[in-house]
């Protein structure tokens, strides 16, 4: 069977819509990785390789950026860039794949909201054992480690709160919620979430932006000469990640998006 062309694919994998949708499309699979995985596409529909099987392999190089961020220096860090760059690449291609074989399932949108927990998880803890000199050969500091892991934790809680809404709505026999209903009923919480918004701080605690971050403390601690700059960022993280869970259940009580 011959090869497709990137022009073939284009319409049945991005289908319009695709790349505009607010909470479900990274700014990096706009900017640059929807591109990319057209290209691989190509060399993957034909094969018996399943959009499930992308998926699970997906995941795993997500939380291999865990163990890549405990090698010592800016090679660590590199190392989880890259995973995680592999993990976005694909989270597009799993897609892309199912709409091209129209093979789609539950357990396919299963697999991917729990890929993208674990690999946010797993580079804030990586971070926090990172931060804790794991194999530095002094004393262990294992307050770092706790910090990411609680970083991790408010990361996974963010994502329940929001999976959470759906779950709530289906049990009180209610449609899926609409984008609007994500606006708070308060004009000053509305106010609130805007302004959180443009900020755009919470992102840092997502994997792909948390990583990139990694890299540049990376080099910052190079040039220091310890791990001063990592250490600054796992608390720093830590604390975005336990008041963003707070104020994004506030946010969600307050909106309209359990009416």
């Amino acid at each position: 069977m011959p090869r497709p062309s990137v022009a073939e694919l284009r319409p049945v994998v991005h289908p319009a819509g695709v790349k505009d949708r607010r909470s479900g499309e990274h700014w990096a699979g706009r900017l640059y990785m929807r591109e990319i995985s057209l290209r691989c596409d190509r060399y993957l529909v034909n094969t018996r390789i399943t959009p499930n099987q992308l998926t699970y392999l997906m995941t795993v190089c997500g939380v291999l950026a865990a163990p890549a961020l405990l090698v010592p220096g800016i090679a660590g860090a590199v190392l989880g860039v890259v995973a995680v760059q592999l993990y976005l690449l694909l989270d597009c291609v799993d897609g892309e794949i199912a709409r091209w074989k129209k093979q789609y399932s539950l357990g396919g949108v299963y697999l991917d909201r729990v890929g993208a927990y674990l690999t946010d998880a797993a580079v804030l803890v990586g971070l926090g054992l990172r931060a804790a000199d794991l194999w530095g050969g002094g004393r262990v500091d294992w307050l770092w480690a706790f910090l990411g892991t609680l970083a991790a934790l408010g990361a996974i809680l963010i994502k329940a709160e929001t999976d959470l809404v759906g779950v709530a709505r289906h049990q009180g026999g209610l449609p899926p919620v609409k984008e609007a209903a994500s606006e708070p009923r308060s004009s000053g919480m509305a106010f609130a979430r805007r302004a959180a918004g443009a900020l755009k701080f919470h992102r840092l605690i997502l994997g792909i932006e948390a990583t990139l971050l990694i890299l540049v403390l990376a080099i910052a601690d190079q040039v220091r000469g310890d791990l001063f700059f990592t250490r600054l960022g796992t608390a720093v993280l830590a604390g975005i990640a336990l008041v963003q869970t707070l104020l994004h259940l506030v946010s969600i009580l307050a909106s309209s998006r359990l009416k």
